[in-house]
C-alpha cells in the first residue's frame, strides 16, 4: 500500500505529458535512433577531438557514436565472443573500437552496471515507474521533482512504454544525457560551458 506522499508523487508523474528538456539540454538526431536488440551502452571520450562518445553494445555487435553530433564513427558487427558482451567481465566492460580502440568501456544495460545519475549544475536524472513494467525518464534540476512542477523544476522526457529501459543517465562529463532501451537510443547534449 502507498503511503499518502507515495501516491501524491506517483500522481504527479503519471499527470506529466512527455516535454522536450530544458536549456541547455539540445536531442541529438531528433532524439531517437533506432538500434534493435540494444543490450548496454557506455561513455568513452575521443581522444582526438575531447567530444564524449557512446559504445552501443547490442545483438547485431558494437557501434560508437559522437554524442555531440549523433555520427555513428565505428561500427564491428561480428565481436569476439569472449568480450562481445559485458556479461562475461567483473567490471561490466567490452573493449573500445574506432578512435577508442584498445580502451574497455564500462556498459551499463541488461546486464547490470549503470550511469552517472547526476551532472554539473544541479542535473539529475531519475527512472520512475508509476505505471510498471514501463518506465518514464525524469530529469531535473536542484531536486525539483520532490519540489517543483513539471515544466518548471522537472521534465518528463522519455517514456518507454514501448521497450525495456537498459539505462539512463549521463557521461561522465555531464554534457551528455542517454536513454537506451532494448530497441533505440536517444540523447541529449549540453551547449553550455557548465
Amino acid at each position: 500500500m502507498l503511503t499518502e506522499y507515495q501516491q501524491r508523487l506517483r500522481d504527479r508523474c503519471l499527470a506529466a505529458p512527455v516535454m522536450p528538456a530544458p536549456e541547455p539540454w539540445h536531442p541529438v538526431l531528433d532524439n531517437s535512433t533506432p538500434i534493435g536488440g540494444l543490450l548496454g551502452i557506455g561513455f568513452a571520450t575521443d581522444p582526438g577531438t575531447g567530444h564524449d562518445l557512446v559504445m552501443v553494445v547490442s545483438t547485431d555487435g558494437h557501434g560508437l557514436f559522437d554524442a555531440s553530433t549523433g555520427e555513428k564513427i565505428a561500427r564491428d558487427r561480428d565481436p569476439d565472443p569472449e568480450t562481445g558482451t559485458p556479461d562475461g567481465h567483473p567490471d561490466l566492460a567490452c573493449p573500445g573500437l574506432g578512435p577508442i580502440a584498445g580502451v574497455r568501456v564500462r556498459i551499463a544495460g541488461l546486464f547490470g552496471g549503470g550511469l552517472h545519475a547526476t551532472a554539473p549544475g544541479g542535473w539529475s536524472t531519475d527512472a520512475v515507474s508509476p505505471e510498471w513494467p514501463h518506465h518514464r525518464v525524469l530529469l531535473s534540476t536542484d531536486g525539483g521533482l520532490h519540489k517543483g512542477q513539471a515544466g518548471e523544476t522537472w521534465w518528463h522526457i522519455f517514456d518507454a512504454d514501448y521497450s525495456e529501459l537498459r539505462a539512463a543517465g549521463f557521461s561522465p562529463s555531464g554534457r551528455t544525457l542517454a536513454v537506451a532501451t532494448s530497441s533505440d537510443l536517444s540523447l541529449w547534449t549540453r551547449r553550455d560551458a557548465h
